[in-house]
């Protein structure tokens, strides 16, 4: 073991609301939160972080929970980019990698400092899941970034002097421990980022940390137990703990709260350490039985609206080689070749119409029956990104999709809307028309359609009402649009 490691605890504590058979379930695994005080060498960082994850290993955890900044931490902007790395081709994710495929677990590797071709003087503070066959299943760029200043209290930190904000929500990551929501420190401070991951059925959300010692004095437990409280969920929070230089110090308590809000584990200020909880999934399960919140929320008067939300891997972080990835992938498998649309992809069976530029597609949450999207086929995220000939071909697709569900659904009146730009509602990048058919009566009022449209991305996590359609589903309503097309094309032949 290692010198000045905490007393690994596997916490097992009965409470109340559960029951004695969920207290021997196959539901409940071992995670080890860990704590540690990165310095500017990263190869020292490395040693602790591999000795941590060899001495967890034989304890029989599934996956371990590192903190921010796990790579490195240096005193000045100079060094802190001279030291990034990509994530593909870097090092130091390289050797990340191998450790998860040599102990058998699954890794949290909470905020690197990941190098931007594109952009030298700034990085990335990127959170990684790595699985247990060294395999990257799932990264997230930290959203929220900590510019503060307390001259009172000597605390100067700003984050963007040398870190990007990431632009994505990525959907809980399927792991061996449960659904698990990522985040990045600072994050904490943003309830709706951890209701959008509740929402979207994480299980665990994770905030990996560099906590300031003043706030994290003031602040720590209490929204880190708020979080899991309003959430339900696991709260596991890794941090940073004494002295990185002469400049910087972190507040440390890497924790595990449960659902109930009860603090399973609290490493304290001792780095480097370790310590082991149990995360029991019928516990959560009885919490949210016992306390329905999910049940008692009101959309229909309060919601999150315009979710950016990101299921896939960024293309710079690559994808499992085939026949090697994750049975936990996240990212859904299509049927035969896709398009393109914005950060995800349309599979080409899905597709019902496609022009020299445009193409028709169904769609995977519909606001009313018959909603389609029509789009370029390069990816143009403006309307002012069009070429003229794009722009031509583009609206003249419009007009027939509209003719055609028009003609399928019976109707005379279709909703047809472009939210162009993020302050119009735009969440995929990527330029789409929206085509609804309307009939009288289908909303109590005409424009609730558009409050409809806006909570779109949030039905995308999974609000009961509108759920995920099936590839079947969606493949079976291409092919009769591409059959209904035919007959429309060939109708509008004769008739010219």
């Amino acid at each position: 073991m290692m010198r000045n490691s905490c007393i690994n605890l596997l916490i097992r504590i009965s409470r109340p609301y559960i029951s004695r058979q969920a207290s021997t379930s196959t539901m409940s695994r071992k995670i080890a939160v860990c704590q540690m005080t990165s310095v500017a060498d990263k190869q020292a960082n490395m040693t602790v972080v591999s000795q941590l994850i060899s001495d967890a290993a034989k304890e029989d955890v599934k996956m371990l929970f590192f903190p921010e900044a796990c790579d490195y931490i240096c005193d000045n902007k100079k060094d802190t980019l001279e030291s990034a790395e990509p994530i593909i081709g870097g090092a130091t994710v390289a050797k990340y990698r191998e450790l998860a495929a040599k102990h058998d677990v699954w890794l949290s590797m909470g905020g690197i400092h990941e190098k931007d071709p594109e952009n030298s003087s700034k990085t990335y503070n990127t959170h990684i899941i790595i699985d247990n066959k060294g395999t990257i299943v799932q990264t997230y760029r930290k959203l929220h970034l900590f510019d503060v200043e307390i001259p009172e209290r000597n605390i100067r930190l700003k984050e963007s002097d040398y870190s990007m904000a990431g632009n994505h929500i990525v959907t809980p990551v399927d792991t061996d421990i449960g659904k698990v929501g990522l985040a990045i420190c600072y994050d904490m401070r943003f309830p709706e980022l951890s209701t959008a991951l509740s929402i979207l059925k994480a299980e665990v959300l994770t905030y990996p940390s560099a906590f300031t010692q003043a706030t994290g004095a003031a602040h720590w437990h209490v929204l880190l137990r708020s979080r899991a409280i309003e959430n339900q969920c696991y709260v596991i929070a890794a941090a940073q703990s004494g002295a990185h230089n002469a400049k910087r110090k972190s507040y440390g308590h890497a924790l595990c709260v449960d659902p109930w809000g009860e603090v399973l584990t609290d490493c304290g200020e001792v780095s480097p350490c370790y310590k082991i909880a149990e995360i029991n999934l019928d516990k959560l399960k009885d919490v949210r039985r016992n306390m329905p919140v999910f049940e008692h929320r009101r959309p229909n008067v309060y919601s999150l609206y315009n979710l950016s939300l990101r299921k896939a891997l960024l293309p710079e972080h690559g994808s499992p080689p085939a026949g090697t990835g994750s049975p936990h992938s996240t990212t859904s498998p299509q049927a035969g070749p896709a398009h393109v649309f914005g950060h995800v992809s349309v599979s080409d069976s899905c597709v019902f119409y496609k022009s020299a530029l445009t193409y028709a597609f169904v769609n995977l949450r519909c606001v009313i029956p018959g909603h389609v999207l029509v789009a370029p086929l390069r990816l143009a995220e403006r309307n002012s990104d069009l070429t003229d000939e794009e722009a031509q071909d583009f609206y003249k697709t419009v007009r027939l999709v509209q003719k055609l569900m028009e003609k399928v659904h019976n109707t005379n009146s279709c909703t047809v809307t472009i939210q162009d730009g993020p302050d119009a509602g735009q969440t995929v990048k990527h330029l789409h028309c929206h085509i609804m058919p309307r009939k009288k009566g289908d909303f109590i009022e005409n424009d609730l359609i558009y409050l409809e449209l806006a909570k779109h991305d949030q039905f995308k996590a999974g609000h009961p009402s509108k759920p995920p359609r099936s590839q079947q589903e969606m493949e079976e309503e291409a092919a009769t649009l591409r059959k209904e097309m035919a007959i429309l094309l060939e109708e509008d032949k004769n008739i010219s």
